[in-house]
């Protein structure tokens, strides 16, 4: 019994497990915006960039995060498809969500010599050699930013709960981005409940529970 109770403890206490990364799917085009959603489980979420940008690819076109460098422990599947964001210019730059989410990633292509500043911790989850070659981040002094070293790709994390990220980058030819979730912030005023893998540890540690109760 102690036993069982004991893993019904763990399976609280545990951190989700997801089973993927959920990207946004960027769908339309403005002056100086870019609008997508997220689908996080049978959640929709709004994305909206706005700033300055080049181009945005929200249908097709070249698939800039291939190979795969965008992997981790932390993140089991990179973007799937095409859709980008691309920068010429630097400036400030600011995407929207709808709802709350948490620790929200940040897929990077080609960000080479360039400086970037989030205002707020983040964590570099994967790096590599990827369409445009290698290159890795150089954290920043305050943990906020990094220095792109040669032709950055992979993907960075932002530590908490956002409604909005605003962010500073320096000027470089041709770089591109954009926006993934590992889930949402938990509301349970508005409904939210735990990821479906810890409902799932929950369950099995409850059924055990209830069977070491019927043998005694």
């Amino acid at each position: 019994m102690r036993l069982v109770a004991a893993a019904l403890l763990a399976a609280l206490a545990a951190p989700s497990a997801f089973a993927s990364a959920y990207w946004t799917d960027w769908t339309s085009a403005a002056a100086s915006s870019v609008s997508g959603t997220l689908s996080v489980g049978s959640s929709t979420v709004s994305v909206v960039y706005s700033g300055p940008y080049s181009g945005a690819q929200t249908a097709g076109g070249t698939n800039y995060w291939l190979p795969n460098v965008y992997t981790s422990t932390t993140v089991p599947n990179g973007p799937p498809d095409s859709d980008i964001i691309q920068f010429s210019t630097g400036g400030t730059k600011t995407i929207t969500f709808s709802q709350s989410v948490s620790n929200p990633l940040i897929g990077l292509v080609s960000w080479n010599g360039n400086t970037v500043d989030f205002g707020a911790p983040i964590n570099v989850l994967s790096f590599g050699c990827g369409f445009w070659g290698c290159g890795s981040p150089i954290v920043n002094g305050t943990g906020t930013g990094f220095f792109g070293n040669g032709e950055v790709h992979g993907v960075i994390q932002l530590v908490g709960d956002y409604t909005s990220i605003t962010f500073t980058d320096t000027s470089e030819g041709w770089h591109g981005i954009t926006v993934g979730v590992l889930g949402l912030t938990p509301d349970p005023a508005n409904g939210t409940v735990p990821e479906p893998t810890s409902l799932a540890l929950i369950g099995g540690a409850l059924a055990a529970l209830a069977a070491a109760r019927r043998k005694r």
